[in-house]
């Protein structure tokens, strides 16, 4: 029983790390996409940002769940409120996008070339898929349903980077201005799905296996 605890409390340590983790390379992640979005009128930059500080958010709520893992009658309470608040961020975010994009598409505005955007995206390209996989250890090593949902996220999030780098690629290299809403159109569903799935607050064993 000893072993036990003392393997849960390690694994939730090793959570501790990778959301701190997680909350700082987001915020730099967030800053810079917003940036270089805003700079070269780019829509999916811009909605990469904005997933980026939801990101932010959800590793927050994550973090606080941990802090509290020892209060064993309030898990279930904290990681449904965690799901269920980014689950609103990313249908927020999916509607933002499809407006932008739609409105980008109608109006023939191109976005200027974004070398920090590329760079930012092949950058999480190689980071997300590492700090997905670790945070999967920690969640099945502490049976904690909101840890794996941020894992989720963190996949979702390498997924949004390569839609994002293939767009600002075809843009930068053919000025095919066009990529770029058509790639944010790209990111809609798969936002809107995470979104809806994080509201219906599955339980960790639909998802930790």
């Amino acid at each position: 029983m000893e072993e036990q605890i003392a393997l849960r409390e390690a694994g939730v340590r090793r959570g501790v790390r990778l959301q701190y983790f997680t909350i700082i390379y987001n915020s730099l992640e967030g800053i810079i996409s917003l940036a270089a979005g805003l700079f070269a009128g780019s829509v999916s930059l811009i909605g990469f940002g904005f997933d980026s500080l939801i990101e932010v958010t959800s590793g927050a709520a994550v973090l606080w769940r941990l802090r509290r893992d020892h209060h064993v009658a309030h898990r279930e309470t904290s990681e449904r409120r965690a799901l269920q608040m980014v689950g609103w961020c990313f249908i927020a975010l999916s509607i933002y996008i499809l407006y932008e994009s739609g409105s980008t598409l109608l109006q023939h505005d191109p976005p200027d070339r974004s070398i920090p955007g590329i760079i930012i995206a092949a950058v999480s390209i190689i980071v997300m898929p590492l700090l997905a996989a670790a945070k999967r250890r920690v969640a099945a090593e502490i049976g904690s349903a909101a840890v794996n949902a941020d894992a989720r996220q963190t996949d979702f999030c390498t997924y949004l980077s390569a839609i994002l780098l293939c767009g600002l690629g075809l843009n930068a290299l053919f000025g095919w201005w066009w990529a770029d809403p058509v790639a944010a159109l790209a990111m809609t569903p798969i936002i809107a799905n995470e979104g809806i799935q994080s509201l219906k607050g599955k339980k960790c064993c639909d998802s930790c296996s």
